[in-house]
């Protein structure tokens, strides 16, 4: 059976920006079924085209989402730009930092690593300072213990006082 293309175009229309409209209520308006409608944004997505979730704000989009308006926006010019995002409910800026994001996500790795270095150095210093306070303590404890075990031995040498 299925549903005929036109049909299927309009109701996908719906969940692009800037209705965004979310997938239980176009399936209460059209009278199809959410699963059905969640499989058109899987295979529309799977085409590449920008399908963002229900959430009207692009704060709510998923990173495919955004990383598939940057890769529609990257050759634009700065009218194009404008043009696009007005249509999807966006502000370039929101798309230069996507941008850039993008952009470091190679970069993890590195940011990842330092940031991992820099907190294996700062526990390793945390280290040597408590096993230099341990150290302090066991040679106190030590002392203590000797002079305990001299003034035992004072006593039993010469006799403790008599009362």
């Amino acid at each position: 059976m299925g549903y005929p293309k036109e049909r299927k175009e309009a109701v996908l229309k719906k969940m692009l920006p800037p209705n965004n409209r979310p997938i239980p209520v176009i399936a209460q308006e059209e009278g199809i079924s959410e699963a059905t409608l969640y499989n058109w944004r899987k295979a529309a997505r799977a085409e590449g085209r920008l399908l963002p979730d229900g959430d009207s704000t692009p704060v709510g989009w998923s990173s495919a989402d955004k990383f598939a308006a940057v890769l529609e926006t990257a050759a634009l010019n700065e009218q194009e730009l404008a043009g696009y995002c007005r249509e999807r409910g966006l502000y370039p800026a929101q798309i230069q930092q996507w941008q850039e994001a993008c952009a470091q996500a190679n970069d993890w790795d590195r940011s990842q690593n330092k940031r991992l270095q820099e907190a294996r150095r700062n526990d390793e210093k945390r280290i040597r300072k408590l096993e230099k306070e341990l150290s302090h303590k066991e040679k106190a404890l030590a002392e203590t213990a000797a002079l305990l075990v001299l003034s035992k031995k004072l006593e039993a040498i010469w006799g403790g006082e008599e009362r």
